[in-house]
Parts: structure tokens; sequence; C-alpha cells
């Protein structure tokens, strides 16, 4: 797993041969000498330092990223002092983030722009590692800033105790109360929740406050994680090029784990896939090694969220049987002993979730719609969540230019046909397809049954993961293209200038120097920095505390609206008697045998969803309502005796005082 670049990707001017491997291209051209800049074909080796290893590569890429991303992070809580509710202040704080990006990243740029000009090809090749990890830090250090100044002064996390922040919280609670699992939902961040409020906040009762510090670190280092799940396969450019768009684009800082989990399974499955398909070259008890340790990622991941196993597992099932060495004798027997130790350990160690899937998974429709569910299916390019502000489903997806689709639409599909066209043979490539294959099948399924089965089963989620497998087909596929295009300039034009030159020629340099495919590729690294702090300064904006219901900036806002353990309200909390902790653990919720329409109105259910609003939902709603406020004016009962028991206290404590005054006179 700590193999860097393999043969999914040449260096710049060479051409995958039939078997995947680059090739050099002077290696087309008879009697070519070969390229200045490539180590000769014989002699004495030179010694390589131990930053060669790809060990050493590997983790010096890891440690420096997550420095990137924790650090900024820790720079900007300790540095942006904003009021968070106040618009001014959230502008500032945004400019602030920037600033801070500015002068860790520019630096960084510069020394990659210097070596890519004046460096050696080796040190170039090691700082644009680097600075690529780095970035890829810095990207979700940014939205992990915006979170911490969005939450300055409140201990809760984003969500407050509502909505799925608020579930989660129960959860964690039930596994301090050793209840275990709660459902079928994926147990390993409750469970990390309730390991941490053990660890940090003294156990039960302090979970949420768990949730936040989790909130803010897995927003942080989901840039990380995805350039270091890419670069078990690319190079470290095309690593980023993946990495930074996805998790600035996908992440949801109120849930960040699960987004995490979809970015880091698509390469590891690309990964596993051309490794069962050619075994040659490991031993026995390799292959079950590496079968054993790929499955245990594998459980880890689907005990930490489930859901993307759904989309991705029909299209990957399919190409592993076309994958698999069939007929290949002792290949095959290799492949099947590396599958078998993968599917083993995955469901060992996924079995608790397993269990209760099976037990319980019929009885846990999903009958939950909102903005998504009531638009155009076929739309996969673009997410709105069930705080969609003023959009309705007349007004998003807008309509581009081309049969309503928009410029990036043809865009991203022109660089996915040059994936399928030019990059077919990289197993990736397969992957990818197959599993937006795969979810786009099963997404029309959900849907076409949904009016007829009452049941949505969060089909509008394969949205994610569908535009994501189209990126990956569009990077791969402009990959490819420069590979494909810069091996077709050296193979044909080198020859030619060798024919024309005689002796000069043949000993001529290389058409596309590499030297200067440093410098473009060093230039487009600036160009995806830029790009990145720009996008997390966008994503991060949408969570800016706001009182509106319909924003995604409610969620912060909820935040600051609950009393601090030891009591009284956050710094910057909008309201003077705040909500109290709740401490309760999870109970599951009454199913429903309908789809409940959120964000419509109720004179509107019939035109939207077939039905009116139910009334036994209605009075649920309106018994939920009278609860809290009973809670509130017992609350305040209880907050009007105590201030009344000390004043009474007072009082007496200072007639007691005037007493031992007079007696003393």
């Amino acid at each position: 797993m700590t193999q860097l670049a393999t043969e999914v990707v040449g260096e710049p001017g060479t051409a995958p041969d039939r078997t995947g491997t680059p090739r050099t291209a002077a290696a087309g051209a008879a009697g070519a000498a070969p390229s200045s800049g490539t180590a000769p074909s014989s002699g004495t080796p030179r010694r390589r330092g131990w930053m060669a290893r790809r060990r050493v590569r590997a983790a010096s890429e890891a440690l420096v990223s997550l420095t990137a991303a924790l650090g900024y992070t820790w720079l900007c809580a300790a540095t942006i002092a904003v009021n968070p509710l106040v618009r001014l202040g959230q502008v500032s704080a945004l400019a602030s983030l920037q600033q801070i990006a500015a002068l860790i990243g520019l630096p960084l740029l510069a020394l990659l722009l210097y070596t890519a000009h004046r460096g050696s090809a080796r040190r170039h090749r090691l700082v644009k590692g680097l600075v690529c990890a780095a970035l890829a830090g810095l990207a979700t250090g940014v939205l992990a800033g915006g979170v911490v100044v969005a939450l300055r002064g409140t201990p809760w996390p984003l969500g407050g105790q509502e909505g799925d922040p608020g579930v989660l919280t129960d959860m964690a609670n039930s596994f301090l109360h050793g209840k275990g699992m709660s459902g079928i939902y994926p147990p390993a961040f409750p469970w990390l929740m309730a390991q941490w409020a053990e660890i940090r906040y003294n156990g039960r009762g302090d979970t949420g406050m768990a949730l936040h510090d989790l909130q803010i670190f897995f927003t942080a280092v989901a840039g990380p994680v995805a350039y270091l799940a890419w670069r078990v396969l690319l190079r470290p450019f095309w690593a980023l090029l993946i990495a930074v768009p996805s998790a600035v684009l996908f992440l949801d800082p109120i849930r960040p784990y699960s987004h995490i989990v979809m970015i880091v399974l698509l390469p590891l499955l690309g990964y596993w896939l051309r490794r069962m398909r050619r075994p040659d070259g490991l031993t026995t008890g390799q292959l079950l090694r590496r079968g054993a340790g790929l499955g245990l990622v594998f459980g880890v991941l689907f005990l930490w969220y489930s859901g993307w196993y759904v989309w991705a597992a029909p299209g990957t099932a399919v190409l592993a049987l076309f994958l698999f060495p069939w007929g290949r004798g002792a290949a095959a027997r290799k492949a099947g002993l590396f599958l078998g130790a993968t599917l083993v350990t995955t469901l060992a160690v996924g079995s608790p979730l397993l269990y209760q899937m099976v037990r319980l998974g019929a009885d846990n429709p999903d009958r939950y719609a909102f903005l998504a569910v009531y638009a155009d299916p076929a739309y996969v390019l673009g997410w709105v969540s069930d705080r969609s502000g003023t959009l309705t489903y007349q007004t998003w997806p807008v309509a581009g230019e081309m049969a309503g689709q928009t410029g990036f639409t043809l865009l991203l599909l022109f660089g996915v046909g040059l994936g399928l066209g030019l990059g077919l043979r990289s197993v990736m490539v397969r992957t990818a397809a197959a599993v937006l294959a795969g979810a786009w099948l099963a997404r029309f399924w959900f849907a076409s049954h949904m009016a007829h089965d009452k049941a949505v089963q969060l089909y509008p989620r394969t949205t994610w993961i569908i535009m994501y497998c189209l990126m990956i087909l569009a990077v791969l596929g402009v990959m490819a293209a420069v590979h494909r295009g810069t091996g077709w300039i050296e193979r044909t034009l080198r020859p030619a200038a060798a024919a024309a030159g005689g002796a000069a020629g043949a000993g001529a340099a290389r058409i596309v120097p590499r030297r200067v495919v440093r410098q473009l590729a060093a230039g487009m690294v600036c160009v995806l920095a830029l790009f990145a702090t720009m996008g997390a300064s966008w994503s991060i904006n949408r969570y800016m505390p706001s009182a509106d219901p319909d924003a995604m900036g409610i969620d912060a806002y909820r935040a600051h609206k609950i009393e601090l353990p030891g009591g009284g309200c956050p710094r910057f909390s909008p309201v003077k008697d705040c909500e109290e902790i709740q401490k309760k653990d999870w109970k599951p919720g009454t199913i429903q045998d309908f789809i409940w329409c959120a964000g419509i109105r109720a004179d509107q259910w019939p035109a939207v969803c077939g039905m009116k609003q139910e009334t036994a939902e209605r009075k649920k709603a309106e018994q939920e309502k009278a609860e809290r406020e009973k809670a509130k004016a017992e609350q305040d009962k209880r907050k009007a005796e105590q201030a009344k028991q000390k004043a009474k206290k007072a009082a007496e404590q200072k007639a007691a005082e005037q007493e031992e005054n007079a007696s003393r006179r």
C-alpha cells in the first residue's frame, strides 16, 4: 500500500505498451540514443539516497500533508478573533483564511517553480511530491479553519442537537451506556465519538462536544487522506488534480466522515482489482497478507460509512468477473487466494453491521423526500441538501445552453470521452466506468419504483458518486491524452529529425524537453492551488451562521443557542435563554408508511407527492411543539425559582449581617 505512482501512469513523453507498462519514446525508434535525463542502461548504477525509497517518500508526503492541514487549522483557531454571528465578522474571517493560506502556500509554490526552472530533475520530483501533499492539506485546512470560525465561542457541533448531529450524539450516548449498535447505521463514528467524549470530556452528556472536535478534525484531514489514497496509483500532480476538487466539492463538515469513505474507496478498489488481475511476482504469503490488509481496510471503511458500498458494489462485482485471470493456471490460483483473503477479512470485520442489516434492513425504508427528489433524476452534476433556501424544483437545476446541459457539463463529458477512448487499458478507468454504470442503473431503479413503493431509498446520494466517477474519468482522460500525445510526438518527429540530421540528428535532444514538461506541470499546480483556496472559501461560506432555517448556515447558528456545560449561554449566543443540554440514548423512530415531503407546504402536498399531509404527522408535529413549549415553560419556571431562591438567600444573608452589626454596636 505504500507503492507510489505505479504503472497506471508513466512519465511524460512515454506511452503504455499492451501490458500497460510505460515505455520510453526513444525505444520506439530504431537506433535512437537514450534521451537526456534518463539513466544509462549500462554501467555502475548511481547510489540512491534514502529519500528515493518509496516508503520514505510515502511517509514524508503523509507527514507534510497532515501537518499542513492540522497546522493551518490550529493557526486559524489561534489568530482569527471575530464574532461569527455578524456578517462583517464572517467576511473578515474569510479574508483571514485566505491570507493565512497565501502566507503558507506562496513560498511552497515559489520553491516548486524554482526547482522546475533551475533545479535537477531528481530534486524537483522530491519537491513536487511534498508541495502537492502540502497543498492537499491546505485545501481542506481552509474548510476546517472556516468551521473553527463558524463555531467560535461554542463547544457544540454544527447542527447543535437537531437533525443528524442530534442522532449521532444519541448513538454515542448509547455506546457510553453499554447499549451497543444503534440499528443499521454504521457504528464506527458514533463509537469514536463515545471514546473521545470519555477521554476528553469525562463521558456521557458531552458527546456533542466530542462531535464538535471530530467535525473539525476530519474536515481538516479529508484532503490528505484523499491525496494519499490517489498517490497509491498516480503521480503527485494527477493525484492532486483528483483529490483536491473532489474533497472541496463533496465534503460536508457536518458529516465529513461519510464522504471521506467515498473518495478513498474508488482508488482502493482500483488498486485491489489491478492486483487481483496480475498476481504474478508475489508469493502466496505476500498475496494473502496484502489481501487480508485490503480486506481490513475495506471492512473498517464499511463500518465507518457503508452507504457507498451499495452504489459501488454492482459495477465492481461485474468488473471483477471480467478481470479475473480465468484459465491462467497459477495466476488464477493466486488471484483466487488474494480474492478470498480480501472477502473473508472484509466480511469478518464488517460482520456486526452486516448482521444488523440482515436482521433489520427490511424494517428501515427511507421515505424522506427533499428538493433533489423532486428534480430531474437525470441531473447528476449538482447537489442541493434539504436546506435549499429559495430554490424549488422549478428553478433548480438551472438549464444550460445545450439541451439543458451547461458548458461545464460538456467539457466534463469531453474529458470522460478521452478517458474511455484513450485510457481504457487502465484498470482505474475501468473501475470508475463500472462503478458509474452500476450507480447509474441503481439510481434509476429506485427512482422509477419510488412512487409505487413509497420509498426514496437514498437514491439522490448517487449524485455524488456518479459525479466523482465522471471527474475521475475526465482527469484520467486528460492524463492519457498528454502521455499519448507526447509519446506520439517523440516516436514520430525524432526519427524524422535523426534521418534529416544524420549522425548529429541521431543524438538530438527530445522534441518535448522534460524540463518544459516539468515547468508546465509546476504552473498547473499553482493554478490548482488557487482553485483550491477559492473553492474552499465558497464551500465554507455556506456554513457561516445564519438564522434562516432554509440556509445551510442554520447548523452553525443552532450550535450557538445551546447552554454551556457550566450554565449560561455561549459567548456570541443570539438568544438570552439557551436550550438545555439533552442527555438521552438513541431510540428507533416511528416507521411511517408514506413519503414525507420535506420543504413542501401542506397545501402543496397533493401536487408534489400526490397526497394530503398526513393528519397523524401533523398531530405528532403539534405534540412535539407543545412538548417543546412545555419544556421551555418548565425551564423558565425553574430559572425563576432559582432566581427567587437566590434573592431570598441574599436577603437573609443581608439581614443576618445587619443583626450582627447591630449587636456589635
